[in-house]
């Protein structure tokens, strides 16, 4: 068994001030309790929220202020993510710095919340890194979770622990808390789903095990919530299968199966050509009005 801590820190988040003050201070209290802690993880764009008006061009001085922090408390660190600006595109990135205080990978969210988060382009490049003597983790971000292949890819990629920073403030919160116990099952991985409150989400953060387990879910307060996971679990559940049963991604490597839904030509015609575009619901259009009734004593 090699233990290994990460907390998750669920805060209330502002879209209009920035947050990074707070995620410092949060952060400092955290390992004031709880020293043993090596990794955290914040919720999605938690340091300035969900307006791409606050984008930066990284490397940047926030992200600095992050590679300090983690080098002084020597943790590896994931600060939610932040809207990056490269030329006139705009990213949804969250970066990994180590414990001496390295970027050691920038992850763009692959699959931006369309037709809601508008003026946002995805990224198409996956990111797995290795913990010396732990394990390695990959990186998802919110929406991407609801297209299982990026999961499925990043367990192909050798990810044992995935961390999932999320903003959730929506009615499917509940539908997003089945996805993640589904996706720490179908790969067989530890899956930590952080959320934030406010203006950054509801809560209801989640950390799951490889067999479908949840190890912690959280209310919709602030919270701090340090878990020690041992990564070897993760081998044993591949090998074994889930609860010593299904052994889904040998299965999947098994297969005798094509899949050809994922051809572009599944795109460009079919069913999946007749779905109409992307973009948000209109309201529906109203039956046409004939007037009000208007009734006579003689048509009583």
């Amino acid at each position: 068994m090699t233990p290994f801590a990460i907390a998750g820190v669920q805060m209330s988040l502002s879209a209009i001030h920035s947050n990074v003050d707070r995620m410092i201070t949060r952060l400092s209290v955290l390992m004031q309790i709880y020293p043993w802690v090596q990794m955290v993880v914040f919720s999605e764009l938690a340091p300035f929220g969900p307006l791409i008006a606050n984008a930066k061009t990284f490397p940047c001085d926030t992200e600095a202020r992050f590679q300090e922090l983690a080098a002084r408390h020597q943790i590896w660190l994931i600060p939610g993510s932040m809207f990056e600006r490269e030329g006139d595109t705009i990213y949804n990135t969250a970066s990994v710095i180590d414990p001496a205080g390295n970027v050691v990978g920038r992850y763009r969210k692959m699959f931006p919340f369309y037709p809601y988060e508008q003026g946002v382009t995805g990224g198409n490049e996956f990111l797995v890194f290795d913990v010396p003597n732990v394990g390695r983790f990959g990186v998802s971000i919110c929406y991407d979770m609801w297209i299982p292949e990026t999961s499925r890819t990043l367990a192909a990629m050798g990810a044992e622990v995935i961390l999932h920073p999320t903003l959730t403030s929506s009615i499917d919160r509940d539908v997003e808390l089945a996805i993640a116990r589904a996706t720490a099952a179908q790969q067989q991985c530890f899956f930590f789903d952080v959320n934030g409150l406010g203006d950054g989400g509801i809560g209801q953060s989640i950390v799951i095990g490889p067999n479908g387990d949840p190890l912690h879910r959280c209310g919709a307060g602030e919270v701090l919530f340090p878990i020690e996971i041992d990564v070897s679990r993760v081998a044993r559940t591949r090998e074994l299968g889930l609860k010593g049963l299904g052994q889904p991604l040998k299965s999947f490597r098994d297969r005798t199966v094509r899949f050809p839904v994922y051809e572009d030509t599944w795109r460009e015609q079919g069913y999946f050509a007749g779905l109409g575009p992307l973009q948000k619901p209109v309201r529906n259009e109203p039956l046409p009005y004939p007037g009000p009734v208007v009734r006579t004593r003689n048509s009583q």
